[in-house]
């Protein structure tokens, strides 16, 4: 009496025939025996497929039992028909869902480790070096020496702040708790802002810098594109050379409207150019100050403005990137 919804009916058709059946015996010997023969076969038949149905939702109740235990390796799609077929291909659906949900779930574990360690290796070197120095700050009596270990633990505070500043940007837009607006923004404004930071920079290093600037506007937040810009750009400095060039270049097509950003320095190895907008990443001609960080954050940035950044480069010869803010989304 395992199942009782299977033998209680079981047990009432077996009762109900068998009174019928005493009854048609009463009347009519035939009509008797017609009736217990009928009355059998047909709790034979509903015997046969109830167990039948029980069989194949015990089996799914088996398959469930192993997803529980994290088996998603599982194939109970069903190509028949029928209210049971459609429950199978239902679980099939939700089995097939729940294992991509953890799929991604193990990843992004993964990922999280990763990027945990690349941020505790990012904050140690800067933080090593200014309890290095602040040490040796304690017991210096040279004022020309405690300016210069002051200066020290103020450029790697300075390095610390960006990191975490940056950081935090990209969790927020991660999150998805970062507005990006939708103004009409200059692109002649969001160049020059973009620069300011690093014209004494480009003056020191006697870097050139050429503009070719078509003006246009386009669909964006004009302080997150300042900061997209600002990154690459930033990049680009750091991998030329004193006396270089950096050139900026805007216009205009049918489908797009673009910005290149090219430099004549070292260039970017073939091996790298897949992964250079990846987190931490560090290409082999990445100079010792690279984070590893601005240019995902730019291609963050610009994804939310649906544009396109990429980027060409070959080895001693510069490296060109290409901002794409398309008229349509495609």
């Amino acid at each position: 009496m395992k199942n009782r919804e299977f033998f209680l009916p079981v047990i009432i058709s077996a009762a109900t025939t068998a009174v019928l059946t005493v009854i048609c015996f009463k009347i009519n010997i035939i009509a008797g025996v017609i009736c217990a023969v009928h009355g059998a076969l047909l709790i034979v038949v509903f015997a046969v497929y109830t167990a039948k149905r029980y069989k194949a939702i015990s089996k799914l109740n088996d398959y469930l039992s192993l997803v529980c235990a994290g088996n998603y390796n599982l194939d109970i799609e069903s190509n028949t028909e029928g209210e049971l077929s459609i429950l199978q291909n239902n679980l099939f659906k939700v089995i097939t869902k729940l294992k991509t949900q953890n799929e991604v779930i193990e990843a992004d574990k993964l990922y999280l480790a990763d990027s945990l360690a690349d941020i505790s290796h990012q904050l140690k070197t800067p933080l090593t070096s200014m309890l290095v120095v602040s040490e040796l700050l304690e017991s210096e009596t040279d004022p020309v020496k405690r300016k210069e270990f002051t200066e020290i633990i103020n450029t790697q505070c300075e390095k610390m702040s960006w990191l975490i500043q940056t950081l935090l940007k990209l969790s927020k837009l991660d999150a998805g708790t970062i507005e990006i607006s939708n103004d009409e923004v200059e692109i002649r404004d969001v160049i020059d802002e973009s620069l300011n930071p690093f014209m004494l920079t480009l003056d020191l290093r006697n870097i050139t810098l050429k503009k070719d600037i078509t003006d246009f506007t386009f669909t964006g937040d004009k302080s997150w594109s300042v900061e997209a810009i600002g990154n690459i750009i930033k990049n680009c400095i750091e991998h030329t050379s004193d006396g270089g060039t950096l050139e900026i270049e805007t216009n205009e097509t049918t489908l797009f409207k673009r910005i290149v950003i090219r430099d004549n320095g070292c260039g970017i190895a073939k091996e790298d150019l897949p992964r250079i907008f990846e987190r931490f990443y560090h290409g082999k001609n990445a100079s010792s100050e690279s984070v590893g960080i601005g240019l995902a954050l730019s291609k963050a940035i610009l994804s939310k403005e649906n544009a396109a950044v990429s980027v060409t480069s070959e080895e001693g010869s510069g490296t060109e990137f290409e901002i794409k803010f398309y008229k349509s989304i495609i």
